[in-house]
Parts: structure tokens; C-alpha cells; sequence
């Protein structure tokens, strides 16, 4: 790193003068904004391994589920692929009355046109056109004056607009990107917006969606929020005109920057679910609603199982969710520090449920996301759950997983409150196959067969037969599903959900053997886990479903 940076790298600096009249600090967010999700456009063009169909329409899924009113679902020009799935979503009717999608697309009139074949037919839909006016692009990228910039965003507004009336089925809407705004001069900016403003005519029965993207975050939050007010003001046909946000985490602070955004004049963020998209991402949609809530402000999306988001988002993504991270991950509700702990334990002890909520190290109630208060509420020894799992791992081959972590340390935990002194490895081990290997009743495994090839789990379709022992009593059940677990369970009758599953091999050469770990709820009931060993990996699997069953069973039965 140089030891002046100054001489290589100057601070962006948006006005020519002091902007003085600012107002936006003494505002509060009285409300939320307008949602859009990017997560099926920006987010999965992120992805090292883009979404299949079936991904992508879990995820629309998930999104719906959610409340998300408005979902960008591709750029149908740039792909075949994404061209399909932006149809088979109208075609077979998988889009909500109430529900508006958009699609991307650069300035250019064959892109447009595809762009437009691509929603035809659709109920309503947004046609999001951008072109890049920063410096650094048309000096760089373009080659090309303020003036030629502009022709591109004019030429294109005009044709969208015509387009539109040759498909009157749709009802459709506009919105115009000064694509890296956050780096464009404002009265660049603001002449851009102008005319397209001017050529688009919007009415207050069809607003027009002005995006005013933070593509690279080029300085402090406080300074986007001062360019937000100051377009805000000087807008045309501002009362027709919905101001969006779509801010970018090159500098970390997207979520900060989107915050005073709304607080400067902004209607309507643009982002993703746990913040993915290009680079370092987008802003986090769920973290940004959640700081709405926990502010008292209904953000109009629900997180009330914020583990199945979560599972959802990392299925769809194949991308993992880092346990510090805010309100969703492993460990946020979780103090590992003596005095944390102490402090968490005494406001759960006064907390009332009609209180406001007041519990020192949780600005939210982990009851409203779904989560247990197992986690927070428990007292570690001094090595914790980390001391715990390290144990199994060195001594026995055993690698929990972290939510397994979490709730085998409570066991663990009794026994030192009960002590007072270390357990030793060979403890901690019997405790664990008491918990959770031992748990053959009243379900055991006797033997099972299986029409398809487990190698194939998400290809296949199986049909399972079993014999099993329900309370010493053998029963043959058989059942189906898009895979051995799935079938597996669907044999059983119950009303019980895959929530996470892990698997490892223990051992090497002929000692090998499977260990899986199975994340289940049943019903509306907290989520436990089972684990089963054996050296067939779907006989693991089975065991390790028992295991959690068997355990649900004995944990409903003590709270009678």
C-alpha cells in the first residue's frame, strides 16, 4: 500500500460547490419503501454456477411467500436462458395478480425488442433500460461526449415507449437507469433524467421509476443521500416520478447508504436477500426491512421463518450464509462471552410479551424470525460449544454441524452446571450417542430397499419399501418421493420437513463409515436434529431421520 495514497486516488466530490441546504439529517424513515427484488437478475448473474430452472423458481417461490410486490426476473435479451424462464413464468401462470415483474435491458433497439417479446402477455410488467453516463465510462468505455450519452437514454425512452403500444394486453411501466450515478456529475445527472422525464410523459396513473443506482460506491453514505435529495428536488414532474435506489456494498456501508437514501427522498429499493449480486454485492434487502421492524415500522415483508429464507437462499445459490451475519446467521443470537450471557439471561427474565422489547444484546425478539431462545438463553462452560464440537471432531471423527453445535452444547452445559468441573472427551462422546445415536424408540430401522440409485437424489424419482419396529412392533411401509429421504419419510405418514442435511465419512479403507446429520420439523414444531451412522450412507441417512423423530416424540412427551 502506497504511503500517500492521495497521489493515486482523489475523493469523489459530486457538487461544484458546498451543499449546505441539505435537510435529510433531521428526517426519519416514517414508512417502507417500494420492494424490489434483484436477486433472480443481479443476484444469480453473481453466481459462480448461475441458477437452473428449478432454482430459479423455488426462489421466485420463496420470494412471493415473502411479500415481494415487484421481483426483477432476468435479462431476457442477454440469454436464451433467461429469455425461456422470464415466459414459462407468464406462460404457466406462476405470477400473482398483485405481483409486477421486471426485466433488464441495455439501450440498444434490438435488446429492446427482445426485451419487449419477452413480457408481452404478461399482466403488468417494468421495462428497466439503462445506460452508463460517469465519466470514467464515456471517456473509457465509450468514447463518447455528455451529448452522445444522452441520445442513447432518448433514442431508447422513445422506442420503449412506442413498443409499449404495440402490446396493449400489458400493462406496462418504465423505469430509466442512470446507470453509475453515484459517480456522475449531478448536472449531467439531472439533465439525463430531465429529458428522458420529459420524452416519457409519466401521469399519476403511470409513474415512471427513475433508478439512481450506487453501481460503485465512490464515497461516504451521507454523500449519496446528499445527491438523492438534490435529483429529489430538481426533478421534473416530480409528483409522477418514483425515485429508486439500487446501492451496491463496494465500501460495506450499502445498507447505511440505502437508510439515508430514504431519509432524502427516495420511494423504492432495489437489492437483494442477504445482499448477494456482483462483487461485494448488493444492498441486503432483509437486513434493511429488518432494521425497519426493529424500529418499529412494519416493513410489508415477512421473515417470520427466517431459517427457511435462509435455507431456501442457500439452495438456490449454492452459496453459504456467514454466522455473523445480521439477524439471519448461526451465531447472532448467540453470546459465547460470560457477561454477554449474563446480561441476556436477566432481560429474558424480565421481558414480558406485552413489553416493549428490552433485552440487552438483541435489538430484536428471535421469537419473531422463527428462531428458539435455546441458543440464547443457555450458559456456556468456559470452552463453550466450540470446546465441545472440537472434542468430537479430534477424538471421534464426528464434524456437527453449527446448528448441531448449538443444541448439543445445552447437554453438555447441564452436565458442567451440574459438576462444576471439565468433561472429558469420553463424556461428551456418551452423552452424544445417548442423545442422539441411541434413539431407537418407538421408531427403529430394520431394513429397507429402494427402487433408485441414490447417487441420483435430485434427478430421480424413488419408491422405498422398509421394515421398521414402532414401539417393538414391526410394520412394512412403503412410500415415494424426488428422493431416498423424501421418500423415505413420505413412508412414514408424518408431517415432517427436511430443514438442513449434512453428511461426512468417518474413518478410511474398509473402516469407513457415513455419518448424517439431519436438520427436521414437524409441523409447526422448533427444528431438532438426528444423526445415524452406518457404513451405507442411505442407511445413515434413515437412522439419522429416526433419530430426529424419536427425539421430537420424547421432547413432546416431557412437556406433557
Amino acid at each position: 500500500m502506497l504511503a500517500n495514497p492521495a497521489n493515486k486516488y482523489v475523493p469523489f466530490r459530486p457538487f461544484t460547490k458546498d451543499y449546505s441546504d441539505r435537510t435529510w439529517p433531521s428526517k426519519k424513515i416514517a414508512k417502507a419503501p417500494i420492494w424490489l427484488s434483484t436477486d433472480l437478475r443481479d443476484g444469480n448473474q453473481a453466481l459462480i454456477e448461475p441458477m437452473n430452472v428449478e432454482r430459479k423458481i423455488s426462489f421466485f417461490e420463496q420470494l412471493l411467500k415473502i411479500g415481494f410486490k415487484e421481483i426483477e426476473v432476468g435479462f431476457p435479451s442477454a440469454s436464451q436462458t433467461d429469455f425461456d424462464f422470464v415466459r414459462k413464468l407468464i406462460d404457466d401462470e406462476y405470477i400473482p395478480e398483485d405481483v409486477t415483474i421486471s426485466v433488464l435491458t441495455q439501450a440498444r433497439e434490438d435488446l429492446i425488442k427482445r426485451t419487449i417479446e419477452a413480457v408481452a402477455g404478461a399482466k403488468t410488467g417494468i421495462i428497466h433500460l439503462y445506460n452508463a453516463c460517469a465519466p470514467s465510462f464515456r471517456k473509457i468505455v465509450f468514447n463518447m461526449s455528455r451529448d452522445e450519452i444522452k441520445k442513447i437514454a432518448i433514442d431508447g425512452t422513445t422506442l420503449v415507449k412506442d413498443l409499449f403500444s404495440q402490446y396493449p394486453q400489458t400493462n406496462w411501466h418504465y423505469e430509466y437507469s442512470i446507470e453509475v450515478f453515484s459517480s456522475t456529475e449531478l448536472d449531467f445527472a439531472l439533465d439525463v433524467a430531465n429529458t428522458v422525464i420529459d420524452i416519457y410523459q409519466p401521469t399519476s396513473t403511470n409513474k415512471m421509476i427513475l433508478n439512481l443506482p450506487a453501481t460503485i460506491e465512490s464515497s461516504t453514505p451521507n454523500v449519496y443521500a446528499d445527491q438523492i435529495e438534490w435529483m429529489h428536488r430538481n426533478i421534473n414532474n416530480r409528483e409522477n416520478v418514483i425515485i429508486s435506489v439500487h446501492p451496491h456494498n463496494d465500501r460495506g456501508t450499502a445498507v447505511a447508504a440505502a437508510e439515508l437514501a430514504l431519509m432524502a427522498g427516495a420511494d423504492r429499493v432495489e437489492g437483494c436477500l442477504f445482499g448477494h449480486g456482483e462483487r461485494t454485492g448488493n444492498v441486503d434487502l432483509l437486513t434493511l426491512a429488518l432494521n425497519l421492524y426493529t424500529q418499529g415500522i412494519n416493513p410489508n415483508l415477512d421473515f417470520s421463518d427466517i431459517d427457511e429464507v435462509r435455507r431456501c437462499v442457500e439452495y438456490c445459490t449454492q452459496m453459504s450464509t456467514n454466522p455473523r451475519h445480521p439477524y439471519v446467521g448461526d451465531l447472532v443470537f448467540t453470546a459465547f462471552s460470560g457477561s454477554h450471557q449474563d446480561a441476556i439471561k436477566k432481560g429474558m427474565a424480565k421481558q414480558q410479551s406485552d413489553d416493549v422489547w428490552e433485552v440487552p444484546y438483541l435489538p430484536i425478539d428471535p421469537a419473531d424470525l422463527g428462531r428458539s431462545y435455546d441458543a440464547v438463553i443457555r450458559v456456556n462452560s468456559q470452552s463453550g460449544k466450540g470446546g465441545v464440537s472440537y472434542l468430537l471432531e479430534r477424538e471421534y471423527g464426528l464434524s456437527l454441524p453449527r446448528r448441531l453445535q448449538i443444541e448439543f452444547s445445552r447437554y453438555i452445559q447441564r452436565i458442567t452446571d451440574k459438576t462444576g468441573r471439565e468433561v472429558t472427551a469420553e463424556e461428551v462422546y456418551k452423552t452424544f450417542k445417548e442423545e442422539y445415536l441411541d434413539q431407537n424408540n418407538p421408531w427403529k430401522l430394520i431394513r429397507h430397499r429402494i427402487d433408485g440409485d441414490p447417487s441420483e437424489i435430485e434427478a430421480k424419482h424413488f419408491k422405498i419399501e422398509a421394515e421398521l419396529e414402532y414401539n417393538n412392533e414391526k410394520r412394512l411401509v412403503k412410500g415415494e418421493g424426488n428422493g431416498a429421504i423424501s421418500a423415505f419419510i413420505s413412508s412414514l405418514g408424518l408431517p415432517a420437513r427436511i430443514m438442513s442435511y449434512h453428511e461426512h465419512s468417518i474413518g478410511a479403507n474398509t473402516n469407513t463409515k457415513a455419518a448424517c446429520y439431519v436438520e427436521l420439523r414437524i409441523d409447526s414444531s422448533n427444528t431438532g436434529f438426528g444423526v445415524g451412522i452406518d457404513r451405507d450412507i442411505v442407511t445413515a441417512s434413515f437412522r439419522a431421520v429416526l433419530s430426529a423423530i424419536n427425539r421430537h416424540i420424547k421432547s413432546t412427551e416431557s412437556s406433557l
